[in-house]
């Protein structure tokens, strides 16, 4: 099992990615909106801002997230590693359920790019 400061080095490294993008992707990164992220098995929540293309952690809150943000997402931590590290497929995790990703409509076309 992932220990939070995996899952935090993980989301890290997500937003390092996410700046280095070009074209579409980074079009997509460039979004300016509230984030979190719940780590089910640990039972914590990251949440901050995506904006300026990357993703900047504001608090780490143990339970569910207690506001809603505008990108949500929730998965175990060893999904959360396993997607940054490029061995877990977003669509796969996101088809079976292991990864829950919530977002309005137009968001969640512009994350596909991301994911």
């Amino acid at each position: 099992m992932a220990t939070i400061e995996e899952c935090r080095a993980a989301l890290g490294k997500l937003s390092d990615n996410m700046q280095g993008a070009e074209g579409d992707v980074r079009a997509a990164a460039a979004l300016d909106r509230s984030v979190s992220c719940h780590i089910t098995d640990l039972d914590v929540t990251f949440a901050g801002r995506m904006t300026g293309g990357r993703i900047e952690v504001v608090e780490t809150l143990p339970g569910p997230p207690r506001e809603k943000a505008e990108i949500r997402l929730a998965m175990a931590g060893d999904d959360l590693v396993a997607l940054v590290g490029g061995e877990l497929n977003f669509a796969t995790a996101w088809g079976s359920g292991r990864v829950r990703l919530e977002a309005s409509l137009l968001d969640l076309f512009r994350l596909r790019k991301l994911l």
